[in-house]
């Protein structure tokens, strides 16, 4: 049975192109002029794809993308917006509607077929793994050095002892230690998909650039040229990259770095959990304040707070007075452990497979069974 693509555009003579384009494809297609028109079908229809225009009399495709993702009925159905709007404003506020992939008219037949044929493949490998995709789990210092890397390293091997099977997987280009850390040289998986168009972005391609560690924990990192640092990742190419990892990771951890970054912003309604590392510094927890404030608009219930202490003195100010300045629960203290990382290090091996028995160790483990377990109830 051939797959059913509701297309919904005001332009009669848009509807008719790209209709025959996916009908000469093999799709079945469906259409609709206008946006309440759009929902009442989709509802109804339940499509396979929608392919939505962003100028309509009645209601603007951004507002149908968020009325769609706001519906359990229509929520998973995969959306390309389709528009003459070339400003990248306007394909960034696409993304944060709801929108799984953003096409410009007049595109060439071929790579409309190609986008289309992409995100339906996802969809279809989403559907088929059901229940058992992964959890993404994302780990963002307040600020540099904290030791995101570190603890994502950490997470993974903690949670590869429990018999999951994680995915760690390090988004910080030009900068990313994730592989260097835990010897594996130059591998730069991520760099490299990163640049790839998003129809590129399967299963396949990103099992193609995972690295497998001694201890058995998958890696997918970054090389540390600096020049990668100076490109700006497409924000729907890291979406499909998180989505897809999801199907290969379970969980998946991504070390974001450091601060609220456009591309961590963007994929901040990807995770399922935000692992958030302070310090105990004064400075730092003013910055935690006002970081925690922005994540928690839309993902205050997935922040999970982790104090990191950096230096061998105990906690200042109290942990209960910590919590009340930044309005979160702290899940963990991890303590100060800079001869273990070094050696760790030096060895290329995670903390808690080299020294297992450490404190710190001990203390990275709960931190992973109380994630773990949170993302089980989900």
């Amino acid at each position: 049975m051939p797959e059913k693509i509701l297309i919904v555009d005001d332009d009669v003579d848009s509807l008719k192109l790209i209709g025959l384009m996916l009908q000469r494809n093999g799709y079945e297609v469906i259409a609709a002029h206008a946006g309440n028109q759009a929902i009442t079908k989709a509802v109804n229809e339940l499509p396979d794809l929608i392919i939505l225009d962003v100028m309509m009399p009645d209601m603007n495709g951004y507002d149908v993308c968020r009325r769609l993702r706001s519906n359990p009925t229509t929520q998973d159905i995969p959306i390309i917006m389709f528009t003459a709007k070339t400003l990248i404003d306007d394909k960034v506020a696409g993304f944060e509607a709801g929108a799984d992939d953003y096409l410009t008219k007049p595109t060439h037949p071929a790579e409309l077929a190609s986008r289309v044929r992409a995100i339906l493949q996802r969809s279809q490998s989403k559907k088929q793994s059901g229940n058992t995709r992964g959890a993404a789990i994302g780990v963002l210092g307040v600020k540099g050095g904290i030791g995101a890397t570190t603890i994502t390293a950490n997470l993974g091997a903690s949670l590869l002892n429990m018999k999951a099977s994680p995915v760690i997987a390090d988004f910080r280009l030009g900068v990313g230690s994730l592989g260097t850390a835990l010897g594996l040289g130059q591998s730069n998986g991520m760099s490299k998909l990163i640049s790839r168009p998003v129809g590129e972005i399967t299963t396949d391609a990103i099992n193609k650039e995972i690295v497998k560690h001694q201890s058995g924990l998958r890696v997918l990192s970054c090389s540390t040229n600096p020049r990668e640092g100076l490109s700006t990742p497409a924000p729907d190419v890291a979406v499909a990259i998180v989505n897809e990892l999801r199907n290969i990771g379970k969980p998946s951890i991504f070390d974001l770095g450091s601060g609220l970054t456009p591309l961590v912003n963007r994929l901040s309604a990807e995770m399922d959990r935000f692992i958030v590392l302070v310090d105990p510094a004064t400075v730092t927890l003013t910055m935690a304040r006002e970081l925690l404030q922005e994540l928690a608009k839309n993902n205050r219930d997935k922040i999970h707070l982790v104090v990191v202490n950096r230096a061998q003195i105990n906690l200042q100010p109290p942990w209960h007075e910590v919590e009340h300045l930044l309005e979160h629960e702290i899940r963990a203290i991890i303590s100060p452990s800079p001869e273990l990382a070094y050696q760790a290090m030096e060895s290329g091996m995670p903390m808690v497979s080299f020294q297992p028995n450490a404190i710190v160790s001990s203390q990275l483990n709960k931190l992973a069974e109380d994630v773990y377990k949170i993302l089980e109830t989900k």
